[in-house]
This record gives structure tokens, sequence and C-alpha cells, in this order.
């Protein structure tokens, strides 16, 4: 602190950010998770195959999923506990569905996060181009770090990744938009067709995130109260505006990289893990130059890596807890999840799935399709007798919420119908 002219203390700027940091750690944790493939990858190729054309699908996707994101840190914070075991006081069913779709789902979710990681280690490392080798690499790595430092490690992490990724993206569109020489159309178009259709929901399953993330922020709120005594309502409120405002941006910024670079360019989008890996990076060191490559392929890396490490973390969590609440123990086994993630995800990669966005677009489809469960479970919670009046949502919300019930469960049927009729 330094004393002004007439004598008060004043905190500098720089002590006022160390403060927001210090506050700041589900939100970016949850910045962490979602900008990954939903950005790295579905983002540039909306760019690519549509130009500017479905950034209307980025907007509304994330205004009708953000009151059942809302819902999860503000459960936490009103009761102390996860929306899990909240889950649970709602009824044996609701916490046996959740934990049958977490189990099915969360193999194919870090299955395609770990993929694109692998490929982007091939495009960093140059060791190996062996997806399989570069997957059991990334894999252990995560779980190494997870086993041994859990929650308070990768806190500190994510802050420096999240940091490191918005500002190099911000120089690079910047630079994007500088050296276009051709007209920008902001048309916005509704897909038709199959694939199309396909595409579509596939970018929004995941965009910004899986609804089913809001349980994990709800543990990672209830961890953050452990670890930061004074992290109240005020803190969690901007903690987490914070996160869903990053990935909004930066969802922006990926469609404009693949709009600006690659949209009419001729270029088909790569399938493999490896060469999307190379070609992303060429995204950046087109515009910034190839002299900072590396700085880019490091950036990009960390990224994904980030995303990897994150979902690791929070599905072995979600699993632990969900069976000790069924089981009636009180014991909760999350290394031994950890672990059983771990194989279960070098199992798929190395043995069952050779194209990464046949991967993405299986766990972004079926992310979309089971979003309107945990839209109602999420809103029944917050809403009932569990939560404290104060804490509920307000007629606005409640507003809010029925629309977003309509986009999930509309946009739902509209795709099975297209897929099957």
């Amino acid at each position: 602190m330094v004393k002004s002219s007439n004598g008060e203390l004043v905190i500098p700027a720089a002590m006022k950010l160390l403060s927001l940091l210090r506050t700041l750690g589900p939100g970016l944790l949850f910045a962490g998770a979602a900008i990954g493939v939903s950005h790295l990858v579905q983002s540039t190729r909306a760019g690519a195959g549509y130009g500017f054309g479905l950034l209307w699908a980025v907007v509304i996707v994330h205004l009708f999923k953000y009151p059942f994101f809302r819902y999860g840190p503000r459960y936490a914070m009103a009761t102390g506990q996860s929306l899990i075991e909240g889950y649970a006081q709602l009824g044996r069913w609701v916490l046996g569905l959740y934990t049958v779709l977490t189990f099915l789902t969360m193999f194919t979710i870090q299955a395609a996060v770990t993929i694109v990681t692998a490929g982007l280690a091939i495009s960093l490392f140059g060791v190996s181009d062996d997806v399989g080798l570069w997957s059991i690499i990334v894999t252990l790595s995560c779980c190494a770090i997870l086993f041994w430092g859990r929650y308070h490690l990768l806190d500190r992490i994510i802050k420096g990744i999240i940091l490191i990724l918005t500002l190099s993206t911000i120089a690079v569109v910047v630079l994007a938009f500088d050296s276009n020489q051709q007209s920008i159309r902001w048309t916005q178009v509704l897909p038709q067709g199959r694939v199309h259709i396909a595409f579509l929901i596939a970018l929004m399953g995941w965009m910004p995130a899986p609804l089913d993330i809001s349980a994990w922020y709800s543990i990672w709120t209830v961890e953050k109260q452990k670890d930061l005594a004074d992290y109240q309502e005020q803190q969690s409120e901007l903690d987490f505006n914070v996160g869903y405002l990053a990935t909004i941006f930066l969802a922006f910024c990926f469609v404009a990289l693949g709009a600006l670079v690659m949209y009419r360019s001729g270029v088909p989008l790569e399938g493999t893990a490896g060469a999307f890996a190379q070609q992303l990076i060429s995204l950046y060191t087109d515009q910034l130059g190839a002299r900072y490559a590396i700085l880019i392929k490091i950036a990009a890396f960390a990224t994904m890596f980030s995303t990897t490490i994150t979902t690791l973390d929070a599905s072995p969590r979600a699993m632990a807890q969900s069976v000790r609440l069924l089981a009636k123990t009180q014991k909760e086994n999350y290394r031994l999840w950890l672990i059983v993630l771990s194989l279960g995800t070098i199992f798929i990669l190395c043995f069952m799935v050779s194209s990464m966005m046949t991967m993405v677009k299986l766990a972004t489809i079926i992310s979309f399709l089971t979003a309107p469960f945990y839209a109602v479970a999420n809103y029944v919670l917050i809403s009932s007798k569990h939560t404290p009046k104060a804490w509920r949502p307000s007629m606005g919300m409640k507003i809010w919420s029925y629309l977003g019930f309509g986009f999930l469960i509309g946009f739902s049927i509209w795709y099975l119908w297209v897929y099957f009729y």
C-alpha cells in the first residue's frame, strides 16, 4: 500500500489485480474446461465453413445455457454442497440417472479433448507422430499432476494458461482483421440438410461447454470455499461472469480466425489430430509470422492441456461423489475413478478411434442431447425447498430458464427429426 496526498492508504492497481486473481478460481477452471475443443476446433471449423454466418448460434447458445450454468455455483454458495448432493435430495432416481449419464459420456468426452491435445503435442514437440503414444503421455501426465496436486495445484496452473491464451489469440485476431483484403459478410445462415444440421448441433453441444460441467463447477466452488475462507457471494458471481464472458469472447475470436483465414480458401479441413493441429497452428503463423511459431504452439497446447486436465479432474470427482451418495458411505474414491478414466481414455484412443473429427462430433452431439436433463434438474433444485429462499431464482431468471428449456428441447427434437426422418 502507499499513502495519498491526504494521508489515506491507497491500494495500487497491481495489488488490486493480484487480489482479483486470488479470488478467481472456479470461473477460470470453467473457462479452462470450456475453451478447448468447442473453441479451437468447432468454432474455427464454423468460421472456415460458414464465415461469420453462425455467430448467431454462438450467441444464442451462450444466452440460453447461462442460467443453468449459473445455478451450479449459486447452489454451492447457498448450501455448501455440490449439485450432485442436491440431486440426491431430489431423489435417488435423479442422482442415479446423473451417474449413468456421467459414466456413459465421460470416456468419450475425455477421449475427444485428449486426442486434440495429443495432436498439438505432435506439432509442438515433433518427437513422434504417433497420436496413440502422445495420448498416453498426455493422459498419464495429467493423471500424475492430479493424483498428487489435486485442486490446489490445478487452480494455479489454469490462471496462467488462460492469460497466455487470451493475449495470444487477441493479437492474432487483430492482425487477421488488419491483413484481410476481402469484404466481410455478416449475413447469418441456418444450415440445411443432415450433415450441416449435425455440425450446428455439435457446435452448440460444447458451446461454451457441456451442461454437466455445471455440476463440476459446483464441486470446484465448494473446494474454493475450503481454499479461501472469505470467498463470498459477490466474489463467486464475479468469478463466474469473468469465466463465462471469456468463453464468449474467445469463441468469437476463433470463429473470426476461421472466417478470415480459411473461409473460401478451398483448403479442406483435416480429420486427423496431428494434421488438424498443424493446420490450426498455421492460422496463427500466417498472421504473426513463422518466428512466433513456437510461442503459438505452446499457447495452443497449453489451452488444450488445460481442458484435458480439467475434465480429467472433474469427472472422477463427480463419479466418486455420486457413488458415495448412492452407496451411502463416507469414502470417496476420487483417485480410483481418476485411474479408471485415464485407462479407459487410453484404451479408446489406442484401439477404437482413428479420426479426431468423428470422436469430437460424437461427443458434442451426445452432450447437446443430454443437456435438457441437466437444465431441468438444476432449475428444479435451485427452485426447491432444498435451496434457501433468498438464493432461489428471481422471476426474470425463471422466465430466462423456461426460454432455455424451449431452446434446448426444441433443437434436440429438430436434430432427431432430421436425422431419423
